[in-house]
């Protein structure tokens, strides 16, 4: 009796290549609306296309990514490769209620931070004005405008692919009267004394962008999403001092609130969000 979607798949592509093939096929995969993403080892590049199609018709899938190398540069654009199907790989991806229009094949899309998006859809109120430094497609920025309904929400993108689907996804969404999309480097770009909160969904070099942070939260307090990856076991303590040390340069206090671990990274490694007052009333 087949159990679940892979069992069988491994049913089918069992007939297509060599047995000691067979377990090496993927067992995950990224579904993303109807788009899917695979990572195929090196052993099955004379036969992909075969096998990304089987994939396909079982996932229900109009076209399968090959990931080859995960993301690339400032722009985080994923390295993949198209292995079957239509080239349009344009999609909507609905997850709580949400619509996220994107294209994978340009714009990456992680399921692992669904989590991360659902608390979003909690954490404000219709009294915020919250400043989105790293808003992609609308990740957080739309949980946000649409359960929380906070008076104002300006969002930002360097990259003109994200910042073309944010756009999209705010009037498809019907949030046009909360979200303010906003285009560029956001240490250039972003309003300045007008925000309750910030976010800062990225990570890499996050800390880098803290002054920026401080710069957007009004008369000097608020709170902030400190996104980065850290090595779990200097956490939260190594993280918390990074924000405290760079909040003193400018006369601001810190009060950790709480930490989140949204995904793991690599062995021993993880992303975490942590949560942190800045300055006093």
């Amino acid at each position: 009796m087949i159990k679940n979607p892979y069992d069988e798949i491994k049913k089918k592509v069992s007939k297509k290549i060599p047995i000691g093939l067979i377990n090496k096929i993927p067992k995950k995969w990224e579904k993303i609306g109807n788009i899917l993403i695979i990572k195929l080892p090196n052993e099955f590049d004379d036969c992909k296309k075969e096998i990304s199609e089987i994939y396909a018709k079982i996932l229900k899938c109009k076209s399968v990514l090959n990931d080859i190398g995960g993301i690339d540069g400032v722009y985080r654009v994923p390295k993949v490769e198209l292995i079957f199907g239509s080239k349009n790989t344009e999609t909507i991806h609905i997850e709580n209620g949400i619509k996220y229009k994107l294209d994978p094949k340009k714009i990456m899309f992680s399921s692992g931070n669904m989590n991360e998006r659902l608390r979003m859809s909690n954490i404000s109120n219709p009294n915020e004005v919250i400043v989105d430094l790293f808003a992609g497609i609308g990740y957080f920025s739309l949980p946000i405008a649409i359960y929380c309904k906070p008076k104002k929400i300006f969002a930002c993108e360097i990259n003109p692919f994200s910042y073309n689907y944010l756009c999209k996804n705010i009037v498809i969404n019907h949030v046009t009267s909360i979200i303010e999309p906003i285009k560029g480097n956001n240490k250039k770009t972003s309003p300045t004394n007008i925000a309750d909160r910030v976010l800062l969904g990225y990570f890499g070099d996050t800390k880098e962008y803290l002054p920026t942070a401080f710069k957007c939260l009004k008369n000097k307090f608020g709170v902030i999403h400190y996104h980065d990856i850290f090595p779990d076991k200097i956490v939260p303590d190594k993280p918390l001092k990074i924000v405290s040390d760079i909040a003193k340069k400018f006369n601001m206090k810190t009060k950790y609130l709480k930490h989140n671990h949204v995904k793991s990274y690599a062995p021993g490694i993880g992303h975490y969000v942590f949560d942190i007052q800045i300055g006093e009333k």
